[in-house]
């Protein structure tokens, strides 16, 4: 599937909730930025420029027309001297001169170097398909970078401000008890203590969420300062396998397609250079027309011809110092220089594929872990809140469990972000990303 189609596909998915919405999905921001962001728009012109040059307009193959008229005229004064010695003068001799023409040129055969360069033209219309694909993978994978972040931020924000409530009902019993002297001051300052250090916590968590919002707005080319939510659900419903995924990867790849495109294209470089150890030969014709006035001092008062010129032009450079016979050589090194290439990305790619696996697998079994630990953890605050309100235990060994719930599920949405991002990762090797379903 070219550039063009999954460019299509992308947006007619996003394109139907884009406008009017408060919540900003994933399919509304990946739409938005095919429109806006700029690297993408960069991406599209560059990818039209190259189809411009592709064109047959640019070819050689279309013949040469050209059209040329012209008026002239004179007024001379010529002396002439006869072998007697006999000297005549003609005066103020006027002359008005007409001409015009259109003549056509074309290159019958020049080495085949036109058709090679006519088909390197058109892979390298290709080959900025395959780059605007690659600009746009990597703002896809940035763009989902930061709309996790946002989703990881705002599922924090919530937990830390729950938190913050249950420090706040903590400081009002505590100053119940206070008042009733049940407890003491310094229990009271505790509780105060708290209640600000949850609240610098969570003022900061703003911040950063704000933040991270700037940053998604900038990718998506829109204001910074809109305003939106963002969805906090996260699925998981991919099995990877190292070999379909390398055997993916290696059909699929961004960087392995261009490599073997640019592979391609040295190849017509070889050609091109080849193409001028052979002839040339070039048509040309032409319609002119003529016509001259002249005055009485003339024998003829006007002079007309028109007519067609035609032939054939052969051209040969047997021996040019032997610079084309460098520039093939080093055409021939240049190629062998992109196959030696396209080797190290594709055990790059190898060894790319095989890391991230592991680190997406060892991401899933963080996640599996640190799912448990929640669960443990709240069990603990439940437990541990419940002998709190008996008196059973200090004030200390509460916020204890408070902050245990509170890292734990701080730790729980790092892992499930970092899960997808890897999983995503994935993807772009493999070369699936822009075909992936929100």
């Amino acid at each position: 599937m070219n550039y063009k189609n999954k460019l299509s596909i992308l947006f007619l998915l996003s394109f139907s909730g884009i406008f009017g919405q408060e919540l900003l999905t994933k399919e509304n921001a990946i739409g938005i930025a095919l429109e806006n962001n700029y690297g993408i728009k960069i991406a599209k012109n560059n990818v039209q420029a190259a189809e411009n040059n592709a064109s047959i307009f640019n070819s050689d193959y279309l013949p040469r027309v050209v059209v040329n008229a012209g008026a002239n005229y004179s007024n001379a004064t010529t002396e002439f001297t006869a072998q007697n010695g006999t000297q005549t003068e003609i005066n103020d001799a006027e002359t008005k001169l007409y001409t015009a023409s259109v003549g056509l040129n074309y290159t019958l055969f020049d080495g085949l170097g036109r058709s090679y360069n006519y088909k390197k033209l058109k892979e390298s219309f290709n080959l900025s398909e395959l780059e605007a694909q690659a600009i746009i993978e990597n703002s896809v994978l940035q763009i989902f970078s930061v709309y996790y972040e946002v989703a990881q931020l705002l599922e924090n924000n919530k937990n830390i401000l729950e938190s913050l409530n249950i420090s706040k009902q903590r400081l009002t019993r505590t100053q119940y008890g206070f008042d009733y002297g049940q407890n003491t001051k310094l229990q009271l300052l505790n509780a105060e203590v708290d209640v600000n250090n949850d609240s610098i916590r969570y003022i900061n968590a703003q911040r950063f969420l704000a933040n991270s919002k700037r940053d998604l707005n900038l990718l998506l080319g829109r204001s910074v300062e809109t305003d939106f939510k963002v969805e906090t659900n996260i699925a998981f419903n991919l099995v990877f396998e190292l070999e379909g995924l390398l055997e993916k990867a290696k059909q699929h790849n961004i960087e392995m397609q261009k490599a073997a495109k640019s592979i391609e294209l040295s190849e017509f470089d070889i050609k091109i250079n080849k193409s001028n150890l052979y002839p040339t030969l070039d048509f040309k014709s032409s319609y002119g027309f003529n016509k001259s006035d002249n005055d009485a001092s003339f024998n003829y008062a006007e002079q007309l011809s028109k007519g067609l010129n035609a032939g054939l032009s052969l051209n040969w450079n047997l021996f040019d110092g032997g610079s084309t016979k460098v520039r093939i050589q080093n055409a021939k090194i240049y190629n062998d220089n992109l196959i030696i290439r396209k080797e190290l990305i594709l055990n790059e790619l190898e060894r790319n594929v095989a890391n991230s696996l592991e680190i997406y697998n060892n991401a899933l079994f963080i996640l599996s872990a640190e799912e448990k630990n929640v669960e443990t953890n709240k069990r603990n605050f439940l437990r541990t809140e419940e002998a709190f309100k008996l008196g059973q235990i200090s004030s200390i060994e509460f916020r204890q469990a408070q902050v245990n719930l509170l890292n734990a599920q701080s730790n729980l949405n790092q892992a499930t972000y970092d899960a997808k991002n890897a999983e995503l990762k994935l993807l772009q090797l493999t070369g699936a990303l822009l075909n992936m379903q929100f």
